[in-house]
């Protein structure tokens, strides 16, 4: 049974999380604290399988409490459970940074956590949290460390300016994503000989602050993808939270297009949908790289991708993973071409695809 340390200012929101996980058989509730400060306190002399933890709390809040851990240097799995919605997007992508592994976003009322879709939906990602690997103590990314990084693969540009073809990157990922993705993009160059569409399982009104801040740490230029997008090399299209994301190919164009309906996987957007639309695309290859999540999306897409398409499958490997299950279910269903890790992704993309 995994313990788990309750962090959050309200005693009622306390006993409704409490009632939640103590509710499934594999996690139990063993201590509590109303702030970061007494929370602090706690990791000081304790440990946990997982931290749920609040974002807005007196004294101390959530991310005052994470920048804590690293300077005590306490390494903790951390779930970010916070009634912010759009408007703490960004605080959120600062947990994230900070070594949270994954969110929920709470109700505002606490009667309204006992609605069965966020029940499961808390679980499932605190299931993803335990699953996930503990964190490195490590200071966030900066504007300077990704530069440096950048320098490292300018050679590798200079190799793949040769390469020919019409390609596309497809990238899908998930837990441990939106840092995961700081050690890819930032990298690659602007002049990328490829779109490339991205899916990282995000709920409504995030994925705009994550692609915000992805563009403002790289060289090539990164958006949330709009309906009608025309895709252009060069430029990273992110799925909107919430909806699944299509590439239609018409007139000698690719377009985005997005389609609601029922989750896949668990998830929506969700990453078979992309891998499948690309099926009837007029590009040469799709270079399709699966990184950091839990579970399986992206495998059955890339199989049914490869019945039709010439298709080359970077994998993330296992000990730079957050949670290792999606580039597990790719590289154990033989669809792997390349097993990196992260540090090496990039590279392989450019590798892959070539530049202007």
């Amino acid at each position: 049974m995994k313990k788990i340390l309750l962090v959050d200012d309200s005693a009622l929101m306390r006993s409704v999380l409490s009632d939640i996980i103590n509710a499934d058989s594999r996690f139990h509730v063993e201590d509590r604290a109303a702030d970061g400060v007494e929370a602090l306190d706690i990791l000081k002399r304790k440990t946990y399988d997982a931290v749920v933890l609040d974002v807005n709390m007196p004294r101390m809040d959530g991310i005052q409490l994470l920048r804590e851990l690293q300077k005590n240097r306490i390494a903790v799995k951390v779930m970010m459970a916070s009634t912010d919605t759009t408007e703490g997007a960004k605080v959120t992508l600062d947990a994230l940074e900070l070594g949270a592994i994954d969110f929920v976003h709470k109700p505002d009322r606490a009667s309204a956590c006992r609605n069965e879709d966020f029940t499961r939906e808390f679980i499932d990602t605190l299931a993803a949290v335990c699953a996930g690997q503990l964190p490195t103590v490590t200071k966030a990314f900066s504007i300077t460390e990704i530069q440096a990084s950048r320098k490292m693969i300018q050679l590798v540009e200079k190799h793949s300016s040769q390469v020919t073809g019409n390609k596309i990157v497809a990238i899908a990922s998930s837990t441990g994503g939106p840092r995961a993705l700081q050690s890819v993009i930032p990298k690659l160059p602007k002049n990328l000989k490829a779109p490339v569409v991205l899916v990282q399982h995000m709920p409504v009104g995030f994925t705009a602050s994550l692609a915000e801040r992805l563009d403002s740490l790289s060289e090539i230029h990164v958006k949330e993808a709009a309906e009608g997008d025309v895709l252009e090399a060069g430029t990273v299209y992110i799925a909107r939270g919430g909806i699944h994301m299509h590439v239609r190919y018409s007139g000698g164009r690719h377009m985005i297009h997005f389609e609601d309906g029922p989750n896949r996987e668990g998830v929506k957007p969700c990453a078979n949908f992309m891998y499948e639309s690309l099926a009837a695309s007029g590009y040469d290859e799709v270079v399709c790289v699966v990184l950091t999540g839990m579970g399986a999306d992206g495998t059955e897409g890339i199989e049914n991708l490869k019945k039709q398409k010439k298709v080359h499958v970077i994998s993330q490997e296992a000990s730079s993973c957050t949670v290792y299950g999606m580039p597990r279910a790719v590289a154990q269903a033989g669809l792997s071409d390349q097993v990196v890790k992260l540090d090496d992704v990039a590279q392989e993309i450019i590798m892959n695809v070539g530049v202007r």
